[in-house]
């Protein structure tokens, strides 16, 4: 096919989240509570660290750029989703798809920079307190945000590209509920290699080099942490990690799930449910459980959004 004629009224067919109609009403419901409380939740947090003078620290700096790339990389898939469902269609433009695409990757990658950020801020604080406000001032935390906002994009250009340039043929259905790189190169008519080569390399790297920097970042602290002589310090260390390694946890345990392990069959009706499965937990899921994990395990956090409940608010930030 040729690509003005893709541009112009070539489309694309999600394969959706279930074939079974009489399932479809309830998905609606699920997703719709889903995405609400998301990005109702997300937007909470935002606020209450923008609100709240003791929050304005680096670790809840990064926790609410955390929450705008959550909010961000939920409504880049859900909303068509939804939209898709309602309407019974699955039909997705050209151009829509590349878009989506685009700001999948860079909020999805966005979120594993992020991490990757506030592991090494718990590294600074735990083992080097006292050089922590040198460190972690607020200029060097705008830094590295802007960087990993540069660097996400970067990488979402290139992928982008790389699928902009190969061609689609008469099979166009999308076995995933958004347009995502794996599926899309399993569509193409035309030849995927460099692609393929492109995912392993730069996508691999994009996982594996910030989750090892998480790991090594946890190994000093663990051991920072057990050098503490009394067992009420070594509790109040541990606290200050334990939410963001539960993240942690939920979103990487999903995401090389999700891209490091595919199902294998990947033709076959049980495979593509598998991985629309792990899909849906770090889409939907992860960012859901993002802001109870850091409300619930957080007093601070816990009093700030009880003052915004009760309509004490004044925004602005003092570092």
């Amino acid at each position: 096919m040729a690509r003005g004629n893709q541009t112009s009224t070539f489309e694309f067919l999600l394969w959706g989240l279930s074939e079974k109609p009489q399932q479809q009403h309830m998905l609606f419901l699920i997703f719709l509570w889903m995405y609400l409380v998301t990005v109702v939740g997300n937007l909470l947090i935002v606020l209450a660290i923008g609100t709240d003078v003791r929050l304005h620290t680096p670790m809840y700096f990064f926790l609410a750029s955390l929450s705008c790339a959550d909010i961000l990389f939920t409504s880049t898939t859900v909303p068509k989703a939804l939209v898709n469902i309602y309407s019974q269609s699955r039909a997705i433009s050209y151009a829509g798809c590349l878009a989506q695409l685009y700001f999948f990757l860079t909020f999805g990658d966005m979120d594993i920079f992020l991490l990757a950020t506030m592991a090494y801020d718990r590294f600074v604080a735990i083992c080097h307190p006292l050089h922590y406000q040198m460190i972690m001032s607020f200029r060097r935390c705008s830094l590295l945000v802007t960087a990993c906002w540069t660097l996400t994009n970067l990488v979402a250009m290139i992928h982008t590209f790389l699928i902009f340039r190969l061609s689609f043929c008469s099979k166009k259905v999308i076995p995933d509920f958004f347009c995502d790189l794996e599926p899309l190169m399993k569509i193409a008519c035309s030849e995927t290699r460099i692609n393929e080569l492109v995912l392993l390399f730069l996508g691999g790297a994009v996982i594996l080099i910030p989750f090892l920097l998480i790991l090594v970042s946890y190994i000093h602290i663990v051991a920072a942490i057990l050098r503490v002589p009394s067992a009420q310090g070594r509790r109040k260390a541990f606290s200050t990690c334990g939410s963001h390694l539960a993240v942690v946890s939920l979103f990487f345990g999903t995401v090389i799930r999700a891209y490091l392990c595919p199902s294998s069959s990947s033709s076959s009706s049980n495979s593509v449910v598998e991985d629309t499965a792990a899909a849906v937990m770090y889409t939907v899921v992860t960012p859901l459980l993002n802001p109870f994990i850091y409300s619930l395990r957080n007093k601070d956090m816990k009093g700030a959004l009880v003052r915004i409940l009760r309509g004490k608010v004044s925004i602005s930030w003092r570092q």
